[in-house]
Protein backbone atom coordinates (compact mmCIF):
# COMPACT_ATOMS: atom_id res chain seq x y z
CA UNK A 1 0.00 0.00 0.00
CA UNK A 2 1.32 3.50 -0.84
CA UNK A 3 -0.28 6.50 1.16
CA UNK A 4 -0.03 9.94 -0.85
CA UNK A 5 -2.15 12.72 0.48
CA UNK A 6 -5.99 13.77 -0.81
CA UNK A 7 -3.87 17.14 -2.50
CA UNK A 8 -1.61 14.90 -4.16
CA UNK A 9 -4.06 12.13 -5.16
CA UNK A 10 -5.72 14.51 -7.23
CA UNK A 11 -2.78 16.24 -8.74
CA UNK A 12 -2.12 12.53 -10.29
CA UNK A 13 -5.54 12.33 -11.84
CA UNK A 14 -5.31 15.93 -13.30
CA UNK A 15 -2.07 14.45 -14.92
CA UNK A 16 -3.48 11.34 -16.28
CA UNK A 17 -6.07 13.34 -17.78
CA UNK A 18 -3.44 15.86 -19.00
CA UNK A 19 -1.81 13.21 -20.80
CA UNK A 20 -4.98 12.57 -22.87
CA UNK A 21 -4.44 13.06 -26.33
CA UNK A 22 -5.93 16.58 -27.51
CA UNK A 23 -7.70 14.42 -30.23
CA UNK A 24 -9.60 12.21 -27.94
CA UNK A 25 -9.63 14.87 -25.19
CA UNK A 26 -12.41 16.91 -27.65
CA UNK A 27 -14.30 14.53 -28.06
CA UNK A 28 -15.33 13.95 -24.63
CA UNK A 29 -18.21 15.94 -23.95
CA UNK A 30 -20.40 16.42 -20.24
CA UNK A 31 -18.15 14.09 -18.51
CA UNK A 32 -16.66 15.04 -14.83
CA UNK A 33 -14.28 12.99 -13.18
CA UNK A 34 -15.16 12.65 -9.61
CA UNK A 35 -12.74 11.47 -6.74
CA UNK A 36 -14.17 9.35 -4.17
CA UNK A 37 -12.52 7.47 -1.03
CA UNK A 38 -14.28 4.25 -1.67
CA UNK A 39 -16.84 2.49 -3.71
CA UNK A 40 -20.37 2.95 -2.35
CA UNK A 41 -22.39 0.29 -0.58
CA UNK A 42 -23.00 -3.11 -2.76
CA UNK A 43 -19.99 -2.25 -4.69
CA UNK A 44 -16.75 -4.46 -4.26
CA UNK A 45 -14.24 -2.65 -1.99
CA UNK A 46 -11.48 -2.95 -4.31
CA UNK A 47 -13.29 -1.61 -7.24
CA UNK A 48 -10.71 1.33 -8.85
CA UNK A 49 -12.81 3.07 -11.09
CA UNK A 50 -16.44 3.47 -12.34
CA UNK A 51 -17.87 4.79 -15.29
CA UNK A 52 -21.74 5.79 -14.67
CA UNK A 53 -23.25 7.36 -17.89
CA UNK A 54 -24.35 7.17 -21.42
CA UNK A 55 -21.75 5.69 -24.55
CA UNK A 56 -20.69 8.49 -26.52
CA UNK A 57 -23.65 8.66 -29.27
CA UNK A 58 -25.78 7.56 -27.29
CA UNK A 59 -26.36 10.26 -24.92
CA UNK A 60 -29.48 10.16 -22.39
CA UNK A 61 -32.03 13.54 -23.10
CA UNK A 62 -30.84 14.66 -19.14
CA UNK A 63 -28.64 17.31 -18.52
CA UNK A 64 -26.36 15.82 -15.76
CA UNK A 65 -22.84 14.75 -17.22
CA UNK A 66 -22.09 11.41 -17.26
CA UNK A 67 -19.43 10.49 -14.64
CA UNK A 68 -15.87 9.05 -13.73
CA UNK A 69 -15.29 7.68 -10.58
CA UNK A 70 -12.17 7.07 -8.82
CA UNK A 71 -11.68 5.45 -5.52
CA UNK A 72 -9.03 6.86 -3.69
CA UNK A 73 -8.38 3.89 -1.45
CA UNK A 74 -8.53 1.11 -3.43
CA UNK A 75 -6.01 2.62 -6.03
CA UNK A 76 -4.13 3.20 -2.82
CA UNK A 77 -4.21 -0.44 -1.54
CA UNK A 78 -3.13 -1.49 -4.81
CA UNK A 79 -0.15 -0.01 -5.44
CA UNK A 80 3.24 -0.39 -3.83
CA UNK A 81 5.16 2.88 -4.94
CA UNK A 82 3.95 6.08 -5.69
CA UNK A 83 5.63 5.56 -9.55
CA UNK A 84 2.68 2.26 -9.67
CA UNK A 85 -0.03 5.02 -8.02
CA UNK A 86 1.02 7.34 -10.87
CA UNK A 87 0.48 4.25 -13.59
CA UNK A 88 -2.52 2.66 -12.30
CA UNK A 89 -4.48 6.03 -12.12
CA UNK A 90 -3.51 6.93 -15.64
CA UNK A 91 -4.91 3.62 -16.70
CA UNK A 92 -7.82 3.86 -14.42
CA UNK A 93 -9.19 6.44 -16.16
CA UNK A 94 -8.00 5.36 -19.70
CA UNK A 95 -10.51 2.35 -19.28
CA UNK A 96 -13.31 4.53 -17.64
CA UNK A 97 -12.64 6.88 -20.83
CA UNK A 98 -12.76 3.70 -22.76
CA UNK A 99 -16.28 3.02 -21.63
CA UNK A 100 -17.03 6.40 -22.67
CA UNK A 101 -16.39 5.62 -25.93
CA UNK A 102 -18.29 2.60 -25.88
CA UNK A 103 -15.43 -0.32 -25.12
CA UNK A 104 -16.26 -3.33 -22.95
CA UNK A 105 -13.91 -4.63 -20.53
CA UNK A 106 -12.65 -7.89 -23.23
CA UNK A 107 -12.10 -4.71 -25.57
CA UNK A 108 -9.97 -2.63 -22.91
CA UNK A 109 -8.25 -5.40 -21.75
CA UNK A 110 -6.73 -6.63 -25.45
CA UNK A 111 -5.93 -2.95 -25.78
CA UNK A 112 -3.76 -3.22 -22.87
CA UNK A 113 -5.91 -0.93 -20.56
CA UNK A 114 -7.52 -3.29 -18.17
Amino acid sequence: MVDVSPERFEELVDDALDAIPDELAALVHNLVVLVEEEPPPGEAQDLLGLYDGSTLGLDAAGYLPDRIFLYRRPLLDYCRTEAELVREVRVTVVHELGHHFGLDDARLHELGWA
